[in-house]
């Protein structure tokens, strides 16, 4: 079957030479309405796959792209029949040198080392000199200290040069492993069709992974899938959508989103926060005054109540509140997407943090979507990518706690959820940047506790730490779960118990109780705080950071 042409399909009636037809609903457009709309039909929305020098025009700044690795020699490692014929047709009809082009620029200002593969070569298989190319620019990024963007297509390993194309998966794997522990970022923007060999090595080792709308990306094609299990695929199965749902794709960016995406993750890797405003109102960083009295009114049982409330802003509002330029990024990598944990990177000040936490909800619609903010092993997995992440570029971590415990179902013990719990206690102790965990409602067991293993531990006055829910503590030692009041007292889960009892560090003041009323109070005291907190845990060095955290719950 003869794959369709996805560039530009020139209609050739007399009628109307300027026009192009869309593949996918058949209508015409103007040629410059579509080049207009950033290569985007004006009717439909499919995306066209885009010519090499338009992608530069789109990504880089103006005269700022300097090519490089242009005069590597094409080899013919099989002597294989046309394949000369072959390269010289698609630099006749290209005016490319080979499938990839890599070079130096900036976008907006901020300098990269970015590669565009171009499907209208060879379907920008990858052959040794494509692996070559790739693997200089890596190694050329990692001489000037530089991040890499790489806009991948490909169909695949190129066949006529059989086994030497196969190895450059690993020649180009290990050029990106020596970028990655030299502490730089690395995004791939998968674009399509990403398949075969290409995403089986450079395509999938991004730092953030990044698709375009309706991408095809996978490592076997659907035709070959279909042909070898003999049923029909799904719908959408493979498009970036499907990808980023099971945990494969950080964020799925519109095309005219994408320079502006790429630079505030270069400049928030980088450890700044994005330019602001002048004319902007600076933060309000005033501490409100806060009476030690105010958080002793409610019993711990009216407590319990309260932070299972809907009514509470969730860890979304505070992180919105508090910092700047949130970026969300999705995925485990290994699984799914779980929607109950959110996180990425933002700012506070002039630095830039990770975020991380447990979102519930605000109604019954949102809490099920949220899964009634219990975590799966994949959320516990998909919080400790980014806080290795955040190791990696030296960034602070902030978590948003709030669960009644990690999700007890069968599923989520099928995937490993003790393993996964027990795998965010063991790397967050070991962390070499500063931890801050935050205990905005419930928290419960060790579903909360993989998410707490802080430098410090601040709570909010209203919220609640515990072994377990007040309701089954009493039913496994009392064995009458309707004494849950009666255990919220013995058990000493409130915010002033807990300080108390040196479980944490700080209590948050909630003027009353959270509300969206409150909020804007309680977002200036954690501004302020977290700066502080941030001040005075950044001047410490990674090994210090590790022996405090260590001694801290080895007091326990």
């Amino acid at each position: 079957m003869k794959m369709p042409n996805l560039f530009f399909k020139q209609d050739n009636t007399k009628e109307a030479p300027d026009f192009i037809v869309c593949p996918e609903c058949g209508r015409r457009a103007e040629r410059k309405d579509v080049a207009h709309n950033n290569y985007i039909c004006t009717f439909c929305g499919y995306y066209y796959r885009i010519r090499t020098n338009n992608r530069i025009k789109m990504i880089a700044d103006r005269d700022s792209f300097e090519p490089l690795f242009s005069d590597i020699p094409e080899p013919d490692p099989l002597k294989f029949e046309g394949y000369a014929e072959k390269l010289a047709a698609a630099r006749e009809k290209t005016g490319l040198s080979e499938a990839v082009t890599v070079g130096r620029c900036t976008i907006f200002k901020e300098k990269c080392i970015l590669g565009i593969c171009d499907a209208r070569f060879l379907m920008s298989s990858m052959g040794h000199v494509v692996g070559e190319k790739i693997a200089r620019a890596f190694e050329a990024a990692t001489k000037e200290k530089l991040p890499v963007v790489m806009f991948v297509c490909s169909g695949g390993a190129r066949m006529q040069e059989g086994i030497i194309s196969l190895m450059q998966m690993e020649k180009t794997a290990a050029a990106v492993k020596r970028h990655s522990e030299a502490g730089l970022l690395y995004i791939p923007v998968l674009t399509d069709p990403t398949t075969g060999g290409v995403t089986a090595s450079f395509a999938m080792l991004g730092d953030i992974i990044l698709a375009e709308p309706g991408a095809l990306i996978g490592f076997a094609g659907p035709r070959v899938i279909e042909q070898t299990i003999g049923q029909r695929l799904p719908e959408g199965f493979q498009k970036a959508e499907f990808l980023r749902r099971h945990g494969f794709v950080d964020a799925v960016v519109e095309r005219d989103d994408l320079k502006q995406m790429l630079y505030t993750l270069i400049v928030l890797n980088s450890g700044r926060a994005l330019p602001k405003d002048e004319a902007e109102a600076p933060p309000d960083t005033e501490e409100p005054s806060y009476a030690e009295e105010e958080h002793a009114n409610l019993s711990a049982w009216e407590r319990v109540r309260e932070v299972r409330s809907l009514e509470r802003p969730s860890a979304l509002r505070y992180i919105h509140e508090i910092f700047d330029d949130f970026t969300e990024l999705h995925g485990d990598r290994y699984y799914a997407d779980d929607r109950c944990i959110v996180g990425g990177i933002a700012s506070i000040g002039e630095r830039s943090v990770t975020v991380i936490g447990v979102e519930k909800g605000h109604d019954m619609a949102e809490c099920m979507k949220r899964n009634f903010g219990m975590p799966s092993p994949e959320g516990y997995r998909k919080a400790l990518r980014l806080m290795k992440q955040a190791e990696k570029f030296h960034r602070p971590i902030i978590t948003f706690v709030n669960t009644p415990g990690a999700y007890p179902g069968v599923e989520a013990e099928e995937n490993g959820q003790g393993e996964a719990i027990a795998k965010n206690l063991y790397e967050m102790s070991g962390l070499k940047v500063p931890v801050l965990s935050l205990m905005i409602g419930e928290g419960g067991s060790g579903g909360a506790l993989a998410l707490a293993v802080g430098n410090e531990v601040w709570m909010m006055e209203n919220a609640t730490y515990s072994i377990l829910s007040p309701e089954g503590f009493a039913t496994i030692l009392w064995k009458d779960g309707k004494r849950a009041e009666e255990a919220a007292e013995v058990m000493q889960i409130t915010a002033d118990s807990l300080l108390k009892l040196g479980v944490i560090e700080k209590i948050i003041p909630e003027y009353g109780v959270a509300s969206e009323f409150t909020l804007p109070k309680i977002a200036a005291f954690l501004r302020k705080n977290i700066g502080d907190f941030l001040s005075r845990y950044s001047q410490m060095s990674s090994e210090a950071l590790r022996e405090q955290r260590y001694v801290r719950f080895r007091k326990f």
